[in-house]
């Protein structure tokens, strides 16, 4: 099996405080990669970045002049983003029928689940662009691929996440850029703790192994997708689903 190397990279990492994307974080930091964490969650995040000798952008990612100066700030230091991982996410208020969705919980989920993935992969691609390579990862869910009952705020924009994967997988495969999305059913984070428990038992209900992922499978994957060898494949969405994904 091909070793997997990243040669001192400089990885931009949503959602670091936490759950999926601190596991990438500690995943990608023995390999010797820059690490620049992002969250919200000021004081947890700081604790994560200080443990893996990571920078810190305590910022939240719907914020567009903020984004921007994260990517400036990252680009002008490093002269360089090799990596984009996009794992800041919200539920929103689940187990609700579609039309008892509040719609201000609607569009709160779409902007940070969708516009914040925006945001960021539009002010990365440019730097990317100059040094012709990138890898780009937006975390998506099996919600998107399929939907789950009462959680239409988080499978809608989970879909138009995968949507956007593939469009700029698309606008940028000549560019030595690959931008790709991630599936996963449900993998025990704090998101999922957070959940009311009929919830997560309807999902897990659905995967064929019967169980969740854990972090370090999820994880493991991750660090395929964003690394060199991973050069021929752009705008798909890797299944991490224990079998319940169907296309």
């Amino acid at each position: 099996m091909q070793e997997i190397h990243f040669e001192n990279q400089v990885a931009v990492i949503t959602g670091a405080a936490s759950g999926l994307g601190q596991a990438i974080a500690r995943q990608l930091a023995p390999y010797k990669v820059k690490l620049v964490l992002v969250d919200r969650n000021a004081e947890q995040l700081s604790a994560v970045a200080a443990s893996l000798n990571a920078a810190a952008y305590a910022i939240d990612i719907t914020d567009e002049k903020a984004v921007k100066q994260l990517m400036d700030d990252t680009g002008n230091k490093y002269g360089r983003i090799d990596i984009l991982v996009n794992s800041a996410g919200i539920t929103g208020i689940t187990n609700t029928k579609s039309h008892l969705v509040e719609s201000e919980d609607l569009r709160s989920v779409f902007e940070v689940n969708f516009m914040g993935s925006y945001l960021t992969s539009k002010y990365v691609l440019p730097w990317m662009l100059k040094n012709n390579y990138g890898r780009v990862l937006h975390v998506a869910s099996i919600a998107g691929k399929e939907g789950n009952a009462g959680m239409l705020a988080y499978s809608a924009s989970k879909a138009a996440v995968i949507g956007m994967a593939k469009v700029q997988g698309k606008e940028y495969a000549e560019t030595g850029i690959t931008v790709n999305a991630l599936a996963p059913a449900v993998i025990r984070t704090a998101l999922v703790d957070a959940m009311p428990e009929e919830q997560v038992k309807y999902m897990t209900d659905k995967i064929p192994m019967k169980r969740c992922g854990s972090l370090e499978e999820a994880a493991g994957i991750v660090a395929y997708i964003v690394s060199p060898q991973n050069s021929f494949t752009t705008g798909f969405t890797f299944d991490l689903s224990g079998g319940r994904a169907t296309y």
